[in-house]
């Protein structure tokens, strides 16, 4: 009898770890976690404007939408006196790219006119999915984490295609840190001459919230 005993001991074993369900523990991406918390709130450029009189002071509103989906956020932006009549009107997927960088990928809204505001009433997203917005092709912002509360990213040189205001393609840099987000947008034609955006530096919206 006592000659059976490992085999047995070695049968219940294989048995037990053969019927064990239980799903391995997912490790939360805390520094991703951090980005997504970091871009959102209200945000506008009325210092900068102030002591720089070539800067408008913009309003940045950034809230999380489909929650249970991922890390989305609505994204508008207006001039600050006229908040009623933004000028963009996005909708930004934060993902980790690779073990060392993040991505901000860029969707557009179809009739943009319907969603003025909704960032108090983020609920009014749900009405809509994935399959209503048009992601931007060549758009998305990689973000590397240079320190805590501090990432650092931008497009590709030539990828983001634009044709705004006699422009071929955008390029945007982008520093996002505890109580602003540095940005920086700008289009260039097809010569490479840049034809919109700040020229001496990104737009400093500091954090209101």
């Amino acid at each position: 009898m006592k000659r059976f005993l490992p085999f047995v001991i070695l049968l219940t074993l294989f048995y037990n770890c053969k019927n064990d369900n239980t799903k391995p523990e997912v490790k939360e991406d805390t520094e991703l976690k951090e980005l997504f918390a970091l871009m959102q709130g209200s945000f506008n450029s009325e210092v900068q404007a102030q002591i720089d009189s070539s800067y408008y002071n913009i309003s940045l509103h950034m809230y999380p939408i489909w929650e249970s989906k991922g890390n989305f956020l609505y994204v508008e932006q207006a001039l600050n006196s006229m908040q009623n009549k933004p000028y963009r009107q996005r909708i930004y997927e934060v993902t980790r790219n690779s073990d060392s960088t993040f991505s901000s990928a860029i969707y557009k809204l179809d009739v943009d006119s319907l969603w003025i505001g909704k960032w108090k009433n983020l609920k009014a997203f749900d009405s809509i999915s994935l399959k209503d917005i048009a992601l931007k092709e060549g758009c998305e912002v990689i973000l590397s984490r240079v320190a805590p509360n501090q990432f650092i990213g931008k497009t590709g040189e030539t990828s983001c295609v634009s044709t705004m205001r006699g422009a071929s393609y955008t390029q945007s840099e982008v520093e996002i840190l505890e109580d602003k987000i540095i940005s920086w947008d700008r289009g260039f034609d097809a010569n490479s001459e840049h034809v919109w955006g700040a020229e001496k530096g990104g737009y400093i919206f500091n954090k209101l919230d």
